[in-house]
């Protein structure tokens, strides 16, 4: 599609937050176009189909805190079937080296780790998330792992107020047809200029003059779902500056959590959706999950550090670390039983350089800096701006729908 001259509202970026404001304001009076630089809808989202018919979310896949996610009605009324079996994140199938003591002693040092971090949220000053670990334990970095998972960093790089501001109810669904497929239906109905890559957005006049790669548009005010990374190296600029917004989202990077996909030629060796830790006794090792719904296949998850390096290293290196640590787990004829059929690559992904967003000490406040509308015409949204499910489409949803409530509010009050 070419761009037209003019549009009432912009959105920056056509992920589950630019989605959600579109849709949000498809019945008003006002014109919406979103620009979005890849060739395609849905942002960190994306399912892609694997040989045998694999169902592969590049990107988000989980329905976290299904029972107060806003993608489960979504899905219901789309009829996208949800699959409520419960991941088995915390245990280790097969009996392989992790017994039942030994895993009942990891969660309560993970669950009194939580706790501290609970107590110490309420403290007049923030503080570095692994302050908190106890000094000595041995579970410590088997909980850093999971930090790596979820926070896509390290705990030293994770605000104390942030790691306990997230809501989690402990419900975890999926999708049988895909996380990304289903946010792509989501979208569908909206009006989006594909290949289109902002550079500038100039709000020195009356209108905003947003600077593209397919060329210039005005537009009366404009909703910024751009990853926080792209903002902070100012990979998209604002003129007159907003250092603020820069300085906030520069205070929320994004973490890394990669997903390569292996095929089992011999899958029912395996158990339906099992689980494995490639280690125990290091942050840097893959999380497995053994037949996701039923599928041949194994889906291996790194994050943190040990990703970027994986990354670092080229194509495939994800896929032999993970084949590594599991032929050292279940046996050396396993190698012969399994091979790469897909992986994930966020950290090199110019239009996301990262999976999701986690607060630096210090710096749980950005949150709210980054969401804060700008003189009634600049609005912003993505999951780095949800207070309580950053990290998640669904947080990100929701912030659409708010940036979007916040245009139309201040449309009715001109």
């Amino acid at each position: 599609m070419s761009l037209p001259s003019h549009v009432d509202v912009a959105i920056i970026g056509a992920g589950a937050a630019g989605l959600a404001a579109a849709r949000t304001l498809e019945n008003s009076a006002l014109s919406i176009l979103i620009l979005e630089a890849r060739d395609r809808i849905g942002g960190r989202s994306h399912t892609t189909i694997l040989e045998n018919n694999i169902i592969f979310d590049v990107g988000c896949e989980w329905l976290h805190s299904a029972n107060k996610n806003s993608f489960v009605p979504i899905a219901n009324e789309l009829g996208f079937v949800i699959d409520k079996t419960r991941p088995r994140w915390r245990e280790q199938s097969l009996n392989l080296g992790f017994p039942p003591e030994q895993r009942d002693d990891f969660l309560k040092a993970m669950d009194e780790f939580d706790a501290r971090v609970e107590a110490a949220s309420d403290l007049p000053e923030d503080t570095v998330a692994s302050k908190w670990l106890e000094p000595g334990n041995r579970w410590n970095a088997q909980i850093d792992a999971i930090s790596t998972y979820i926070n896509g960093c390290e705990l030293d790089q994770v605000s104390t107020y942030d790691f306990d501001a997230y809501e989690d109810t402990g419900e975890n669904w999926r999708l049988s047809k895909g996380y990304g497929a289903l946010i792509a239906a989501y979208g569908a109905p909206c009006k989006v200029a594909l290949n289109t890559q902002v550079t500038l957005i100039d709000h020195s006049g009356p209108r905003i003059r947003i600077e593209t790669s397919r060329g210039t548009l005005t537009a009366g005010k404009i909703i910024v779902t751009a990853p926080t990374d792209l903002i902070a190296n100012e990979s998209i600029r604002f003129q007159p500056a907003l250092p603020e917004k820069v300085a906030a989202a520069a205070g929320l990077p994004l973490g890394l959590a990669d997903k390569v996909m292996l095929a089992l030629d011999d899958p029912e060796a395996l158990p339906r959706d099992g689980h494995l830790y490639g280690a125990l006794d290091r942050a840097g090792t893959g999380s497995y999950h053994l037949r996701p719904l039923g599928q041949p296949c194994i889906a291996g998850f790194f994050g943190g550090s040990f990703a970027r390096q994986l990354e670092d290293a080229g194509e495939g290196a994800l896929a032999a670390q993970a084949i590594d640590e599991l032929v050292a787990l279940i046996g050396a004829d396993f190698r012969k039983k399994v091979r790469p059929i897909g992986e994930s690559r966020w950290a090199h992904d110019p239009f996301a350089r990262g999976s999701y967003s986690h607060a630096l000490p210090g710096h749980a406040d950005d949150r709210a800096t980054l969401a804060a509308p700008i003189t009634g015409r600049l609005f912003f949204a993505g999951e780095a701006t949800s207070p309580n499910f950053f990290t998640t489409a669904h947080g990100a949803q929701e912030s659409g729908v708010r940036a979007a409530k916040e245009v139309l509010a201040s449309s009715s009050a001109v």
